[in-house]
């Protein structure tokens, strides 16, 4: 592991500062990014939970949008959770999409549902295989989650509730319905990390 792996945070709105709290934990300096130079300069980039239109139509003010497919065309690892797996997908749920429009940055070849457990009350915990973690399940936590309702052939499902997806990989690309910043568990984060070779 080097320290020196820098990974930016996308900090826009939502639930960054506790990804930061895990990068700090397992060494890493992570950062906020709110302009494309701090995304530029990071080995990795997450896009945390949130309010996906509104980070969606940031990212674009701000020109995050392109920094970040630049990131992803260069290899470097890209994670989104819960709003951050909607905003990576290249299609959204008719049903499911909001009204004016759901800006995405088509990097991941899925088609996500919005909200697909329900309202913020149905927000639940629960223990995930997740494919490759034989050692124990993951505890995840899921508030306000999306799926994935269909995968292309090169997305790789890594785990399933009650047969719906949500953890997903494609190359450099991660994608989780659930927030893996919110328990003591770091090894989504390292899984995420150990995907470059700065770590």
């Amino acid at each position: 592991m080097s320290g020196s792996m820098r990974v930016a945070v996308v900090a826009l709105q939502g639930d960054f500062a506790k990804h930061l709290e895990v990068l700090h934990r397992l060494g890493v300096d992570g950062r906020t990014a709110r302009l494309p130079k701090e995304i530029e300069d990071a080995d990795a980039v997450i896009l945390p939970g949130g309010e996906s239109t509104t980070i969606g139509k940031l990212l674009v003010r701000y020109g995050l949008d392109e920094a970040i497919k630049k990131a992803a065309a260069a290899g470097k690892p890209i994670y989104g959770t819960c709003a951050g797996l909607i905003l990576l997908a290249q299609r959204i749920d008719e049903k499911t999409a909001e009204r004016g429009g759901q800006p995405t940055l088509g990097l991941l070849d899925v088609t996500v549902a919005r909200n697909a457990f329900g309202r913020q009350v149905d927000s639940f915990e629960t223990d995930l295989d997740v494919k490759g973690l034989d050692d124990a399940p993951v505890h995840a936590v899921f508030i306000r989650a999306p799926i994935v309702t269909e995968v292309g052939p090169s997305v790789e499902v890594l785990a399933e509730v009650n047969g719906k997806i949500v953890f997903v990989r494609q190359g450099n690309i991660l994608g989780s319905a659930f927030h893996p910043e919110l328990g003591d568990d770091d090894r989504i984060h390292r899984l995420f990390l150990s995907m470059s070779d700065r770590y």
